[in-house]
């Protein structure tokens, strides 16, 4: 059953029409509704076309975090050969909100970390809605680390609504472990490619995509801040989220036109929800493109353009 958002609700009216008479004629033999319901059908296209061809922000934050669209797990599946997870931070423990480990791309062996938010109540409470603790991003600077040693490039997949900012976290040194990733990915000595997948929220999303190349799914986000958390510290007032979302700048069209990111991936027709593996093959092909653009290249120069692209980032805007 298709999980409806606000702005869908006139779609799933005809939706359900048309399955309700489908369902009619699976118990009645005699009845021939398929041309009624092909009509429905037709119209709900082109509603659904009209919907999506002129998303608000708010909008677009909505449908990154539909419960249907794929998640990391789910590309990993799909996309990659010979997976081997690794696991832990060998410091404190393994934080399940960040999945990492060793894969084949096509026949490019790499290193995936992502995050992961679960599926149903269990996974998302045992990945903790995708946000990770600071053992999470001790795992991928371990694996990164492991990567240049190897000269596998890495591939990490963003989906998470930020940092979890619980006091156990603090305690063991958020800020201080967010830091040191972003860090490593700077530092890193093979090329970096990431893609947000859902969501990109705050220090959570850039400790794993300060990378050589950032893509963004259509309708996918990439914020300082989730469009709630900022309503509620601008005007003390959480329903003032669309507003914030405007002024955000955080979907995938207004970030390529600032630089900040360096792609977008198509989605099919009603977000990545409505065709999951139409989104997987997109990615992956995106990724396998993007990949092939650093054969044949010197390593340190890949890290020293990484290290001057964000260093640079913002820099026009300035001078202007």
């Amino acid at each position: 059953m298709t999980t409806y958002l606000d702005f869908e609700k006139p779609l799933s009216v005809i939706e359900g029409k048309a399955e309700e008479l489908r369902a009619m004629a699976r118990s009645d033999a005699t009845l021939d509704v398929e041309k009624e319901a092909a009509g429905l059908d037709a119209k709900a296209r082109d509603m659904l076309a009209n919907l999506y061809k002129g998303l608000t922000p708010w909008q677009k934050a909505q449908v990154s975090r539909h419960p249907e669209r794929p998640h990391c797990k789910d590309y990993v599946e799909a996309l990659f050969t010979e997976w081997t997870p690794l696991a832990g931070d060998r410091n404190f423990a393994d934080d399940h909100a960040v999945m990492g480990g060793l894969a084949r791309l096509g026949d490019r062996a790499v290193m995936v970390i992502g995050h992961e938010k679960g599926h149903d109540t269990q996974s998302r409470i045992q990945r903790n809605f995708g946000m990770a603790r600071p053992e999470g991003y001790r795992k991928a600077i371990r694996l990164m680390q492991m990567a240049g040693r190897f000269g596998l490039p890495v591939v990490t997949l963003i989906d998470t609504p930020g940092a979890y900012p619980g006091k156990g976290a603090e305690e063991r040194g958020q800020s201080e472990a967010i830091a040191r990733s972003t860090q490593a990915c700077l530092s890193l000595g093979v090329p970096l490619v990431s893609v947000v997948i859902g969501e990109g929220g705050s220090g959570g999303a850039v400790a794993f995509a300060t990378a050589d190349r950032v893509a963004m799914l259509e309708h996918s986000i990439y914020s300082v801040i989730s469009p709630e958390g900022c309503a509620s510290i601008l005007w003390k007032d959480s329903d003032k989220m669309r507003e914030a979302a405007e002024a955000l700048r955080l979907t995938a069209q207004d970030l390529q036109k600032l630089g900040v990111i360096d792609r977008i991936i198509p989605e099919p027709l009603g977000g990545a929800h409505r065709d999951g593996a139409a989104a997987v093959a997109s990615v992956g092909a995106a990724l396998q493109e993007t990949l092939a653009t650093f054969d044949g290249q010197e390593l340190d120069a890949i890290r020293a353009a990484r290290r001057r692209k964000f260093l640079d980032m913002g820099s026009k805007g300035l001078a202007a």
